[in-house]
């Protein structure tokens, strides 16, 4: 049995009572800006609850498979994977990616994220926790390069990570080879400075783009307009 109550979307609901990482405002904004395309093989790094693979499995037809270090994580992913309208193509296993990437076999279309980024200086008593928020259980290293080692050549790699060090890990990506595509500059109340980045990164050198400037709510508390057009086929009441 599991605790407490389920997280309802439009077309489905999860629990993330037991995983390290619960649903949040990062994962969301990044499940729904990710476009698909015509992926067949998704793979979810850290995937908590399973949050970005089920918004992925909505909006594909690809399958999708989930790794966490965390035992509790892939448990709850699992459930929710099996009481999806998907579950058919979705699998959660309890994996080290760097591990993973050494032995997989096989290549992804798309390689997803909400990666671990706080340092040491950040980490509380909370050993489950640290290992889903820090960057010594996944370096921003260990992601790029085990990126590299699963990604088909016309593959892409698409995560979140706070404004800072979502630069820093652009400047990183390219000496390994792997390139800025597209960026969503985010925003959580207008007049403020961006605090997170949506970011996309494929093997294609392509032509510096100007990131897109994404705000979640007005001055005045309320959600704006890009907000509820990202998020209608996702979350109830808007």
């Amino acid at each position: 049995m599991q605790p407490g109550r389920p997280f309802h979307f439009r077309h489905f609901s999860l629990m993330h009572h037991r995983s390290t990482m619960k649903v949040g405002t990062d994962a969301v904004l990044l499940g729904a800006w990710i476009t698909p395309w015509e992926a067949v093989e998704i793979l979810d790094v850290g995937t908590g609850s399973g949050i970005l693979a089920l918004m992925l499995a909505q909006r594909s037809a690809a399958r999708i498979e989930a790794i966490d270090i965390d035992q509790h994580s892939v448990e709850e992913a699992t459930f929710n994977f099996a009481c999806s309208q998907w579950n058919n193509r979705l699998k959660a296993t309890k994996a080290d990616f760097t591990d993973f990437s050494l032995h997989s076999e096989k290549k992804y279309c798309l390689i997803v994220s909400n990666p671990p980024f706080f340092t040491s200086f950040y980490k509380t008593r909370h050993q489950r926790r640290n290992l889903a928020r820090h960057t010594d259980t996944l370096s921003f290293h260990e992601l790029i390069t085990g990126t590299l080692r699963l990604l088909k050549p016309s593959g892409r790699l698409c995560l979140v990570l706070p404004h800072n060090e979502g630069l820093n890990f652009i400047k990183l990506a390219e000496k390994h080879g792997l390139y800025e595509q597209n960026r969503m500059d985010i925003i959580s109340v207008e007049g403020r400075q961006p605090n997170r980045m949506n970011l996309e990164l494929s093997l294609q050198k392509s032509t510096q783009k100007c990131p897109e400037e994404f705000v979640i709510r007005h001055a005045d508390g309320r959600f704006t307009k890009q907000y509820i057009d990202l998020h209608q086929d996702y979350y109830l009441g808007l």
